[in-house]
């Protein structure tokens, strides 16, 4: 099994088309996946996904029941090989384009903002700390 992720964080505009590229985050990792099969393993494994998502959320909210566990797929996969590579910085231009033209960054993020509560929401029920203070 391999499984690449790729974060793009900034669009970088040269003076030549050939030397336009992307700032990136990539890792590609590489092992033979097994479907996790036992309540506790799946249960432990799902928890620590949201936790990783939004720390402290699992201890508010209700499990997975067993109809969600039996169609929720998990799949470990122990590392067999792991490589990560990232550009960052301005272009690199050939040293003969020198041409009067905006060349530079355009960083792009993904940016948490104020939590909206559910409509169906009582009134007197606040939004969490993990959430008024959100940052990842």
């Amino acid at each position: 099994m391999c499984v690449t992720v790729t974060l793009v964080d900034g669009l970088v505009l040269a003076r030549s088309a050939f030397h336009q590229s992307i700032n990136y985050r990539s890792v590609v990792i590489l092992g033979r996946g097994h479907a996790v099969t036992e309540r506790a393993d799946k249960e432990a494994a799902l928890r620590a996904l949201v936790e990783h998502v939004v720390p402290g959320r699992s201890a508010d909210v209700r499990g997975p029941n067993a109809k969600e566990l039996a169609t929720t797929l998990v799949i470990a996969v122990p590392l067999q090989e792991a490589s990560a590579k990232a550009r960052t910085g301005p272009p690199k231009d050939a040293p003969g384009d020198a041409l009067r033209v905006w060349a530079g960054e355009l960083p792009l993020s993904l940016q948490a903002h104020e939590p909206i509560p559910d409509p169906q929401l009582a009134p007197d029920i606040p939004v969490p700390e993990y959430m008024r203070h959100y940052r990842r």
